[in-house]
């Protein structure tokens, strides 16, 4: 049986006003930034640390300097000059 992505009394409208959603948009880039870290750090180790590891590490590591160059981004500034965070 396939899993339902969302509740059944959810409508289409409610489907597009999540994906225009800034909130919903901005925890799609922060999960995209954990799963690319998950990656990077399960290469690195040569083992798949898991998502929850992976999550865990990156908003102790990286989550603060993401949000900040987000902000810059956002704000028309010029991003830090490290780049991504979650990339070495």
């Amino acid at each position: 049986m396939k899993p339902e992505s969302h509740p059944p009394e959810m409508g289409t409208g409610t489907e597009e006003l999540m994906r225009q959603s800034s909130l919903y948009q901005e925890f799609l880039a922060e999960r995209e930034e954990i799963l690319r870290h998950k990656w990077l750090e399960s290469e690195r180790l040569g083992y798949d640390i898991g998502f929850e590891r992976a999550l865990l590490d990156w908003i102790r590591r990286h989550r603060e300097k993401w949000r900040a160059a987000r902000r810059a981004q956002a704000a028309g500034a010029t991003p830090p000059a490290e780049g991504n965070p979650s990339t070495r």
